[in-house]
């Protein structure tokens, strides 16, 4: 898991619903420690991730544009990372 939550705000293009949810999905596991999801906490996590992030896409729409792009690419939109998961989806 990544130490660092993502920043979204100042992307261009703007950051996508996918990217807004794997943040908050991000969130939401540093948070509760859960790594690997079971029936015990699959709805309170995913609700959670749900919660976060609608108020993540709130906070991003009602922020001023910023004047300096993230110092990081996304990890969502880094080729590497497409690549994984295209091949976990696949395999």
């Amino acid at each position: 898991m990544c130490r660092n939550i993502t920043e979204l705000r100042g992307l261009e293009p703007a950051a996508t619903a996918e990217e807004i949810e794997a943040a908050a999905r991000q969130y939401v596991r540093k948070v509760s420690g859960i790594q690997k999801l079971s029936d015990a906490n699959r709805e309170a996590f995913e609700k959670a991730v749900e919660e976060v992030t609608a108020t993540t896409a709130e906070l991003l729409a009602a922020l001023p544009p910023r004047r300096q792009p993230p110092q990081t690419v996304p990890p969502l939109r880094r080729p590497e990372v497409r690549a994984r998961i295209s091949a976990a989806a696949n395999g």
